[in-house]
């Protein structure tokens, strides 16, 4: 975890948030003692240190995502793994005393986590399914939804989860309703009821936190209690599932409290003790259990009393929980329930102290946030929620917001968040409906983004200015005040003050990715940011130029001179740099063979990158040319030869999505090869291709292989395409490369990075080690710099002016458009030579060096060549011409 202490708090400090009545609960001091022995992995590894001196850990990991998942207690996985150890855990449908034990711990598992959720088998069957998710569909198979006038209901903040099930209601010919909460007691009052009908609603929103009440089940059964022909010996026609993951992680559910509590609580075992993963329960009200639906579709082992398999013939066993779960359950996970129960008991006393706990974590940390401003007075933060006058539980949902009320992509804080040792949670959450709320999207609009190929979990946050999604922290049992603290030092650090630049001061030139990169005004002195600790984020407006301009100057084409061309064969590996002096060709697809390869999980449509995969980096290329060979090489394993040659190639067809867009590519069909990237990146994997941007045998480019790219998704308009910043046209011509076909960056750009990185490390810590952050660490394809003053005739370049550049041309040919600056992501901290993962450059370039709140670092080049054009080369040491 990064020292925030340097260089002064720009957030609130500790003293302003240490009011009375913002107290942050710490089980009266034991807080930071469980911590440290319940959740180690929170915490660097402990230094070896003399005996008797002192070896405090310092926190490495700020975690806020607890409404994902919360922490496991350390006692909690040892305790398990002794007992696995020294007892023998068996199949409970088996009768010897292995199974005999193990049947017990199951049968005695139900009843601690009933008195758990405040209540007994005397009014709650608990039945163990894989997660909440199926519990939940338990639930919509069990209740007896009639197609003839039943309903099923469903609340906005519902979990995507509980919206499924209206896929379950519709094929029974039950219609569906979504609502909004206010509504669901006018929707099951007996006048408007015409058949039995299910309602599903969530104890809390996982997007916002918003909690609702427990006793809906009681009200709606009070309605239909006063109604004429009410029969208490029957089940009213409204059937309750309340969605419960989310608010028993840290709330008690107390069901011995309501007189008429709900038919169905879904519940989640990790999101309140963390472990383990696979398993959920469904509760179910004994009272309801004599109507549901036991009409099964499918039914599994030991959930028969007598079956035989030549007549549709069987009978099942008469306990709702045997008879519900399918198969063999979980015995082993379900046994370590004893030790979480216990973990969690001795650790915390009870939920209800833990509600105490994070409730006061919840109020200190609004409190926070919101005070959080910039020094004009505008918010940082836009909290969702959490007003007045309504119940929220501890997740807190919101988007930054600049200076100028501007909202910043929360991509690009998850990806600082990421650097500084925060987990947090970005997207949507699975929550449809409190999405299109807080968010202000309507149908319509997800529709239309879904269709420019925008999906949930990709890098697309704003459209317009207008959040796709948000941020969500969310607190757990073992939060700490430091973890708010260091989070809101985080938040103030990179965002307060920070204004993005939009480009409308000093004009602007709109290019190819909806980026927009001013223009220098003439004659214009540019000053470097304040060299501190804490800096002002810059923008290219900001950048200087050492130089007044003359008149001769004006608006001038600059000279520069290719340092280093690299050519990045396999998607997300490492880069080959082409032998100093040697030609290499430039095609209407880029670079030639950049990118002509992927590497393909067995399971999956999507390229493997290194952000995921970091060992990809020491997949090292070369390209013996002459023999149109690529030779791999990684630590520890034989090189590896694939010929470039399309007809030399085993090929099959098969479908990649890259950045949205569906491409058909070819699958090289060799044990080899596969059995060679498996061994190097420890997943089943394969290689695919382009077979257009491989030679044929006569050792050009192959024009006349299919162009298979054709196949691409489908956009939409071409004013909606703009508007995201997607290009629907360049796909086919740029193949496996994210954006666009060539990145050039410039010595210049890369040198004044590398001392701001030295700047900020020393301010951090005067002693540490610089860590050197050359052009290469960006992944281009073309460095270049000013040309030696006997070759070039024009002035030196400074650094980022190449973000002003439109074109770049050899002598008085263009060869390649300028797109735009190229955003970056943590990717570029991975050393492409260790693969290990650094703060720097990135941490250091959002602060410094970001366009329409995006990071950026060098411009994207495109080829204008088309197939007929003669051939072009570059080389190392050439002079290019840039036109602005």
């Amino acid at each position: 975890m990064a020292d925030n202490t340097s260089g002064g708090r720009l957030g609130p400090s500790a003293s302003d948030l240490r009011a009375a009545s913002l107290q942050v609960d710490d089980y009266n001091g034991r807080l930071d003692s469980i911590r440290r022995t319940e959740h180690p992995q929170l915490f660097e590894p402990a230094p070896t240190s003399p005996k008797g001196s002192s070896n405090t850990t310092k926190l490495q990991t700020v975690f806020l995502d607890h409404t994902g998942s919360t922490l496991y207690a350390a006692s909690h996985i040892r305790a398990h793994a002794e007992e696995m150890l020294s007892q023998i855990p068996a199949n409970p449908h088996s009768r010897h005393t292995a199974s005999q034990w193990t049947q017990a711990k199951i049968d005695h598992a139900r009843d601690r986590l009933l008195a758990f959720f405040g209540t007994s088998a005397r009014d709650y069957a608990l039945v163990f399914t894989a997660n909440a998710t199926a519990a939940i569909r338990m639930a919509g198979e069990l209740t007896p939804m009639d197609p003839k006038g039943g309903v099923y209901c469903y609340t906005q903040e519902s979990h995507t989860s509980v919206v499924g099930l209206r896929n379950m209601a519709a094929e029974r010919g039950v219609s569906v309703q979504p609502a909004v909460f206010s509504k669901i007691y006018d929707i099951a009052a007996p006048n408007s009821t015409r058949a039995c009908s299910l309602l599903a609603y969530p104890a809390q929103c996982n997007f916002s936190g918003e909690r609702f009440p427990l006793d809906v089940a009681d009200k709606i059964h009070g309605m239909y209690a006063q109604a004429p022909g009410y029969d208490a010996q029957a089940h009213i026609p409204w059937w309750v599932l309340v969605d419960a993951a989310a608010y028993a992680a840290t709330s008690p559910l107390a069901l011995d409290t309501l007189r008429n509590g709900p038919d169905f609580v879904a519940v989640s075992m990790y999101k309140i003790f963390g472990a383990p993963t696979g398993l959920g329960v469904l509760l179910i009200k004994r009272s309801s259990i004599p109507f549901l639906n036991t009409k099964r579709r499918f039914f599994g082992g030991g959930t028969v009393a007598g079956l035989v398999y030549d007549r549709q013939w069987q009978t099942f066993r008469h306990d709702i929980e045997s008879r519900m779960e399918d198969g063999t359950v979980n015995f082993q996970d379900i046994a370590s329930l004893h030790h979480a129960l216990d973990a969690h008991g001795r650790n915390y006393g009870s939920i209800h102290t833990v509600s105490l706990h994070v409730n006061s974590v919840s109020r200190y940390a609004e409190y926070a946030m919101n005070a959080l401003c910039h020094s004009n007075g505008s918010p940082v933060c836009l909290v969702y929620g959490h007003s007045e006058g309504t119940s929220y539980g501890p997740t807190m949902a919101f988007n930054v917001k600049d200076a100028q009320d501007c909202f910043v992509g929360y991509v690009e804080v998850e990806r600082l968040a990421v650097m500084a040792g925060i987990a947090l949670r970005t997207g949507r959450f699975c929550n449809p409906g409190s999405s299109q709320k807080w968010l202000n999207l309507d149908a319509d609009e997800v529709v239309k983004y879904s269709s420019l190929g925008i999906v949930c979990g990709d890098d697309h946050d704003l459209v317009g200015g207008k959040p796709l999604g948000a941020l969500r922290i969310s607190f757990g049992a073992m939060t700490s005040k430091m973890d708010i603290d260091l989070f809101c030092d985080f938040l103030a650090h990179h965002f307060k003050d920070y204004m993005l630049f939009d480009g409308s001061s000093a004009g602007s030139v709109a290019n190819k990715t909806g980026i927009e990169v001013p223009q220098q005004s003439d004659k214009t002195n540019y000053a470097l940011t304040q060299r501190s600790c804490s800096p002002t984020p810059v923008t290219p407006s900001t950048l200087h130029s050492a130089r007044t301009m003359d008149d001769s100057q004006e608006n001038d084409d600059v000279q520069v001179e290719i340092d280093q061309i690299v050519v990045y064969p396999v998607k997300s590996c490492h880069g080959w740099s082409v032998p100093a002096g040697m030609d290499w060709a430039i095609t209407r697809f880029g670079l030639l063979f950049d990118r002509s390869f992927i590497i393909m999980r067995e399971n999956s449509t999507v390229p493997m990158q290194q952000k995921r995969y970091p060992n990809m980096a020491l997949i090292r290329p070369s390209i013996d040319v002459e023999r149109s060979v690529l030779v791999l090489e990684f630590p520890g394993q034989q090189p590896l030869a694939i010929s470039l040659l399309p007809e030399n190639l085993a090929l099959q067809g098969t479908e990649s999505r890259v950045c949205g867009d569906v491409m058909q590519v070819s699958r090289i069909l060799s044990d080899e090869i596969s059995s060679w990237l498996s061994s190097a990146l420890l997943v089943s994997c394969y290689l695919a291709c382009d077979q257009r941007l491989l030679r044929d045998s006569a050792g050009s480019e192959n024009s006349e292989l299919t162009d298979t790219s054709s196949d691409t998704m489908t956009f939409g308009s071409s004013d909606d395409v703009q508007e995201i910043g997607i290009s629907c046209t360049r796909r086919h011509n740029i193949s496996f490369a994210n954006e666009s076909q060539i990145l050039l960056v410039t010595q210049e750009s890369a040198k004044q990075v590398e001392e701001w990185v030295a700047e900020e490390s020393l301010c951090e810590n005067p002693s540490s080690e610089i860590v050197s952050v050359g052009p290469m660490q960006y992944r281009p394809n073309i460095i270049v710099k000013s040309a030696a003053a006997s070759k070039a005739t024009t002035r030196a370049i400074e650094p980022f002016e190449e973000l002003r550049w439109e074109s770049v041309n050899i002598g008085f040919e263009q060869i390649f458009n300028v797109s735009g600056p190229c955003r970056r992501c943590q990717m570029i901290s991975i050393d492409q030579s260790s693969a290990k993962t650094l703060k720097a450059p990135y941490s250091t370039l959002a602060r410094r060096m970001r366009v329409d709140g995006k990071v950026v670092f060098g411009i994207y080049l495109d080829s204008v060549l088309d197939e007929n054009h003669e051939l072009v080369t570059i080389k190392s040491g050439k002079l290019l011409w840039v036109s602005m």
